[in-house]
């Protein structure tokens, strides 16, 4: 009886039970990052009136330009009916959606700002305008970005002409861009004929300005280059532009906050960064001024005023020292250092005043909470340093007329250093604002605040608040007490090396009751925070131990006649000792100007991993960790893609039988040329990606076919020239070229999964054009192309006769260091590097 190919080396259980413990590590991060999060407090907009985009007419010359692009205005009920002649009086506001978003995203932002023109008579309004970008995956795919920024150009024109008969014409629009539409509205500054004051303020929710999210083709990386390098080098074209960026913290899986952070340049201080769970007041929009102000200066204390330190109060250019207490109410004096009040259904308001003279010897701060929610989720609190106050006399705190309210006013006078505790200890506190520093705090650590109570009667509230003082991104949890309440505390960016700040957690907790604070790291969350910054460079990781595997098999084959399975190969060959030491090697001569001058004259790219480094988010052991990730993720999906071979190649048996034709030997026929040349031809015609995906499935094919008939039984072949071809041709030589062949076939797939974005986009917009333009795989399935047409018809007895077999087993090991060290950064780089291996492989069978 004939033994099934694939299972000709049963993968051992050590290595099995390893890899399976890798696995699942990965899940567990995966898990962390996509389901374990806060809850979801955002509410969803409603609209009084059914909505309406009128499409606004473009000149033709632009309309033959971008055919896949539209204009519209939005607009709703009477509104919509009053605009439909263009004749409009607003503020213009022009929202770009992002990857794959939609034009009537806009609906949320315009049903509420209209609402609130309503409110106020229409004293201020604005006109939103949104933009069709056919809905185009450009965070996957590059080719488009330039051509949207054009288009978003000459809307700009447009949007502007139409106010042209206005008494007091707007010069300016003011952009909101969700993800990459916010990096499409920068790069408006790198065109040449543009006109920077047709911009005064871009708002960005959830845009990736630091990097792709996904490098997956060169004009995706180059674009994103020019645009950053636009930005420092001629910073002075936005010194008028204010530019807030929103990042949706650890509920944003698709783009990680630290990817939105826009650094404030020397030369432009009016940037703004945000991460959205630290915006104080989070339902308040910003105010006319920040749009209809020429200052720049204005704008920014506006988007500071709502963003980033909200008074609870409007907004006020200039706001004055002194205020007048009105009223005949009561005036009470306390002269305690605590102090609790109960407000319940009163009709009189009245006045607290606190003498500081008393306490400014013995306290340095003071502290007062109200217990009654201005929101769900917001607590009222105050914290004065009262060194800051030297004049003051008197702390007077106003408690409003309440009916049928009830809440608790708490007040307490304390010394910072006996509220300041290092973490991680456990403490029992009492009442009022601690401070627990977090040293050492860097972006791969998490830890887990646990805090315990005290029963007592009554429910009251505490605060708990995350304060990162190097970037805007705090968290803030409200919790009723007595209750149990668990913190996750964890960064979006990472503490710059000049600064010397410390991350303190912020307690604001009850007056009578005393808490525990327990903190421990969590491991779970660590892998998450490994999957949220480098999730994206693990197939890189995963191809560099497959080609440590297909090297390990072309070597066993040349000196042992033998090839291994590929998951034994990957367990015996794919070890970190082999690639991670040698990139951290090059990293640490890459500091020495001799070595960088070398580098620089073989024309070498930059380190991915200095880049990495740049970007702080390369943390100690993280290139270790990826390669283990990438070890187990390759070796269970080579167990997973035989097993699917072997499922189907017993469906196809079940159906069909075997013709048990004989083997050509020939690697080229003129079929196989002309199928060849055609794959070319679809290439250079339609989108490399395609041909790609068709070479890929015809070597499916192939291997599928050839595993059938070799593991059928003589019995059930009805051709008795099997039985000759299996005397002909060894059956050495036909599993070890399966092996090989599956192996490829491993390789193969991943490069089909990073084209994949390109050949979507091109079938997306094949009613527009039928040709890529431009394709990033279009070189790349030319050669894949030729190279695969031998490889699928080749077998092992030329390789290991070959004059070139020795360095093609050889190559996958400096190729696989080439992907870890370049790749990580620029995923398209990636597959050349096979490619290269495979062209080499291809060449033995012909030399």
């Amino acid at each position: 009886m004939d033994t099934p190919l694939l299972n000709s080396e049963a993968p051992g259980v050590a290595a099995a039970l390893f890899y399976g413990a890798v696995a699942a590590l990965v899940l567990l991060g995966v898990r962390d990052v996509l389901f374990l999060y806060e809850e979801n407090r955002c509410s969803m907009t409603y609209m009084y009136e059914y909505p309406e985009y009128l499409k606004i007419k473009l000149p033709k010359k632009i309309s033959r330009r971008f055919p896949a692009y539209e204009l519209y205005l939005y607009g709703e009920g009477n509104y919509a009916e009053e605009n439909k002649n263009l004749i409009l009086t607003g503020i213009p506001v022009l929202f770009l959606p992002g990857n794959a978003g939609s034009y009537k995203q806009v609906r949320s932002l315009g049903s509420i700002a209209l609402r609130k023109a309503e409110d106020i008579d229409f004293k201020y309004h604005f006109n939103f305008f949104t933009v069709n970008f056919n809905e185009e995956l450009v965070a996957l795919y590059g080719g488009s970005l330039k051509r949207q920024t054009r288009f978003l150009h000459e809307c700009i024109k447009v949007i502007l002409k139409l106010y042209k008969d206005q008494e007091f014409a707007p010069s300016s629009v003011a952009i909101v861009g969700h993800s990459m539409g916010g990096l499409v509205a920068r790069a408006l500054l790198t065109l040449k004929n543009f006109k920077p004051e047709f911009i005064n303020l871009l708002i960005t929710q959830a845009t990736p300005h630091v990097a792709p999210v996904m490098p997956l083709d060169k004009y995706l990386t180059d674009f994103y280059t020019a645009v950053n390098n636009h930005w420092i080098l001629k910073a002075q074209d936005a010194r008028n532009l204010t530019i807030l960026s929103v990042a949706g913290g650890f509920r944003d899986y698709q783009v990680r906050s630290g990817l939105a952070f826009l650094p404030r340049l020397s030369q432009h201080s009016s940037a703004l960064f945000v991460v959205s769970s630290a915006v104080p007041r989070t339902w308040a929009s910003t105010d006319h001024l920040s749009i209809i102000t020429e200052d720049p200066k204005k704008r920014m204390l506006v988007l500071n005023h709502h963003f980033v330190r909200h008074p609870a109060k409007f907004f006020e250019e200039d706001p004055e020292t002194l205020t007048e207490l009105k009223g005949t109410f009561i005036w009470i004096k306390i002269k305690s250092s605590k102090w609790t009040y109960t407000v319940y259904n009163e009709s009189d308001g009245k006045y607290f005043m606190f003498p500081l003279s008393n306490h400014r010897k013995t306290y340095s701060h003071v502290h007062c909470q109200s217990s009654m929610l201005v929101r769900k989720y917001v607590l009222s609190v105050v914290t004065l340093k009262l060194q800051e106050y030297p004049p003051l006399s008197d702390l007077v705190v106003y408690v409003p007329a309440v009916n049928g309210n009830k809440f608790t006013l708490d007040c307490e006078f304390f010394k910072e250093d006996s509220r300041t505790v290092q973490l991680p200890v456990t403490h029992l506190f009492s009442f009022g604002r601690y401070n627990a520093p977090l040293f050492n705090f860097n972006l791969i650590q998490c830890f887990i605040l646990h805090f315990y109570f005290c029963s007592f009667p009554g429910r009251k509230t505490s605060v708990y608040r995350l304060h990162v003082p190097w970037s805007h991104e705090d968290s803030i949890t409200v919790s009723k007490v007595p209750s149990f309440t668990e913190i996750s505390a964890k960064l979006h960016i990472a503490q710059p090396e000049n600064d010397s700040t410390v991350a303190v957690l912020n307690i604001y907790s009850s007056l009578d009751c005393q808490y525990e604070v327990t903190i421990k790291t969590s491991f779970s969350q660590v892998l998450g925070q490994v999957i949220r910054f480098h999730g994206g460079s693990l197939p890189v990781y995963v191809i560099s131990n497959m080609l440590l595997a297909y090297g390990g098999q072309l070597s066993a084959l040349i000196s042992t006649g033998q090839c291994s399975d590929f998951v034994l190969a990957l367990a015996r060959a794919a070890k970190p000792y082999k690639v991670d030491p040698i990139v951290n090697v090059v990293k640490f001569l890459l500091g020495f100007n001799w070595f960088k001058d070398i580098w620089n004259v073989l024309f070498l790219p930059e380190l991915d991993a200095v880049l990495l480094n740049k970007q702080d988010i390369w943390f100690p052991l993280v290139s270790l960790i990826l390669f283990l990730f990438g070890t187990g993720i390759a070796y269970w999906g080579g167990i997973l893609f035989s097993s699917s071979l072997r499922l189907l190649s017993s469906l196809w048996l079940s159906l069909t039988r075997p013709s048990g034709l004989t083997k050509d030997s020939k690697l080229m026929t003129p079929r196989r040329a002309f199928m060849a040349i055609l794959l070319v031809f679809v290439s250079c015609t339609t989108c490399g990606a395609f041909a790609i995906l068709i070479i890929y499935l015809h070597y499916i094919f192939k291997v599928l076919k050839q595993y059938i008939i070799d593991n059928t039984p003589m019995w059930k072949l009805q051709n008795p020239n099997h039985q000759k071809r299996k005397t002909t041709f060894s059956i050495d030589n036909v599993v070890n070229s399966l092996k090989i062949h599956i192996t490829i076939l491993n390789l193969l797939t991943w490069i089909v999964l990073l084209s994949l974005p390109s050949l979507i986009y091109w079938f997306k917009n094949l009613r527009y054009s039928i040709r890529l333009d431009p394709d990033p795989c279009r070189t790349m399935a030319i050669i894949l192309v030729s190279t695969l047409g031998i490889l699928m018809n080749s077998s092992t007895t030329k390789v290991k006769s070959s004059k070139l077999s020795k360095i093609a087993a050889q190559l996958p090991l400096p190729l696989s260091v080439a992907v870890v060290a370049f790749g990580p950064m620029h995923l398209y780089r990636v597959p050349y590097f096979v490619i290269c291996s495979l062209l080499l492989h291809a060449l033995c069978c012909i030399v």
